[in-house]
């Protein structure tokens, strides 16, 4: 009876894992990763300036082209196009240089990172940071001088629709290698970072692609919501109802067998043949997993003064302390369906284990297998 009980409890375990290969392909690229961004706005070169050189603080013009792309929700690449006017104002001596500069930049979606989905669905906050190469010119003193730069700086975005979010920028510009100042009247002495230049910019976010919404405001990790799974909880119920005093239901697809041993169930369930598996981010149990949680309430149910660790897993893919914050979800979502079939919440205590470093974290198979919420009888 022991071997038959354990065959049945692997090829539950199996039909559970089976299900999710096609879900996993599908939530990993359901939303539009490339934007366009459009922005103008002021500028003020701190230095160096011409002694009698001076602009307007703020002054006018900056325009800003830039394409971006997402690897995820929280990380990205961009590759922008600036441009600068620096004219002479109120008591300056005249002048007009032109700043011409192209970068490539790492973005973070700041907003996914500090979990701005808790307070707000309409404000983000993007970081951005690089290099790349910059020519200063006056056409009228006919000179030109080429650099390299260092940018960095921070965007404020507020969602007005899944398609446009309107941006407001911060942008610091520190050059290399700058010859000459910035009206050009005179060379710079010094080498080196020795240029320093102040963006602040309005613009357009237009996301591309036929997904609903961008990364920027695609939050992966969602909470759980258990109307998908009353119908079965009810199932379970009466289940549970019918069930002999001192049997135990152990289901397969098909087949049930009935088995009178509880300390074998017990056995059974802390060596982990029953798992709720989930799918590739998602802390909703795939339906599949409904059989282990079957087996649980009802050993549950017939030994009230036991309880259970619900331990939560995930697979490596991703930060540590991203895969804490999806263990721990898991596994609380599967305690609130106990809790919803009538299990007392002080019986249940929740385990998060992070990611399953036993796991092979290269093979696709195995890392659907480290997606699981396991159980510990005590």
């Amino acid at each position: 009876m022991k071997k038959i009980v354990i065959i049945l409890a692997c090829s539950l375990g199996l039909t559970n894992l089976h299900a999710q290969t096609e879900a996993e392909k599908n939530t990993v690229n359901d939303y539009n990763k490339w934007s366009v961004e459009l922005a103008g706005g002021v500028n003020k070169p701190q230095s160096p300036m011409t002694q009698d050189y001076f602009t307007s603080t703020p002054s006018f013009w900056v325009g800003d082209l830039g394409v971006r792309y997402m690897f995820n929700n929280k990380f990205g690449l961009k590759a922008d196009f600036g441009y600068n006017s620096f004219t002479g104002k109120n008591n300056s001596v005249d002048f007009d240089s032109k700043y011409y500069r192209a970068d490539l930049q790492a973005v973070a979606n700041l907003g996914r990172i500090m979990n701005f989905e808790s307070w707000t669905k309409t404000i983000g906050l993007l970081g951005h940071a690089g290099f790349g190469v910059a020519q200063l010119e006056n056409k009228d003193l006919h000179v030109k001088d080429r650099m390299g730069n260092f940018i960095a700086g921070v965007t404020g975005q507020i969602r007005l629709s899944d398609r446009f979010a309107l941006t407001g920028d911060f942008t610091t510009i520190v050059n290399a290698s700058q010859d000459l100042t910035f009206d050009c009247a005179c060379p710079v002495q010094s080498r080196g970072f020795n240029g320093v230049l102040f963006n602040g910019t309005v613009g357009l976010n237009v996301y591309l692609g036929k997904n609903t919404k961008h990364a920027d405001w695609v939050v992966i990790s969602q909470e759980f919501d258990s109307s998908a799974l009353e119908n079965k909880i009810a199932d379970l119920d009466a289940l549970v109802k019918k069930i002999p005093e001192k049997q135990v239901i152990i289901e397969k697809p098909v087949t049930t067998t009935v088995v009178n041993d509880k300390d074998l169930l017990k056995e059974m369930i802390d060596a982990k043949y029953y798992s709720v598996y989930f799918d590739f981010n998602k802390a909703t149990p795939i339906e599949n997993s409904t059989a282990a949680l079957d087996v649980v309430l009802t050993y549950l149910r017939k030994n009230p003064s036991a309880n259970l660790d619900i331990l939560g897993y995930a697979d490596q893919v991703g930060s540590s302390e991203y895969n804490e914050k999806l263990s721990n979800l898991r596994a609380n979502n599967v305690k609130t369906i106990l809790e919803k079939a009538g299990i007392a919440s002080s019986r249940l205590n929740v385990v998060a284990q992070g990611a399953d470093t036993s796991i092979q974290k290269d093979s696709e198979e195995a890392r659907r297998l480290a997606r699981r919420v396991t159980f510990k009888i005590r």
